[in-house]
């Protein structure tokens, strides 16, 4: 079973030091989409923009916060296998995310997993300043593996 909502944000925020550290926080938490914000404050380079690795860890996260809120929590964990990130403009202010999946999907991966031990899935995400542009893009692969 998913865990509720309150106890999704806590393991996205808390659960790892280091996001914990950069203070990314979980806007909106729901089987099957998730909105994530990385704050500028307190992770600038050295030009005053947002720290790439602040960038990458808002790209990555995502994927997690889904396994979450969309699938059993007691009989799968999630995985990353690989990600591509690509910086399309410098970030100057907050930057949020929002991922998704589909009913279907969820439920495919759910039972491929069940079935085969490991499914994989894909996100591609953007990545948005708080004027809405986009100031990164991202390819990742995950894989939910049965426990």
């Amino acid at each position: 079973m998913p865990l509720p909502a309150e106890m999704a944000r806590v393991f996205t925020e808390e659960k790892i030091d280091f996001v914990r550290r950069c203070g990314l926080k979980a806007e909106r938490l729901e089987p099957g989409f998730v909105r994530l914000r990385m704050p500028l404050a307190g992770n600038q380079n050295h030009i005053g923009t947002l720290y790439a690795g602040a960038l990458f860890t808002l790209a990555e996260i995502p994927g997690g916060a889904l396994f979450l809120t969309s699938f059993d929590v007691q009989r799968f964990y999630p995985l990353i296998k690989e990600m591509n990130l690509r910086f399309r403009r410098p970030a100057t202010s907050d930057i949020t995310v929002e991922a998704s999946l589909s009913t279907e999907e969820i439920a495919r991966i759910q039972a491929e997993a069940e079935q085969a031990g490991k499914a994989e899935y894909r996100l591609d995400l953007q990545l948005r300043d708080g004027s809405g542009e986009m100031v990164a893009e991202t390819s990742a692969l995950y894989q939910l593996r049965k426990v």
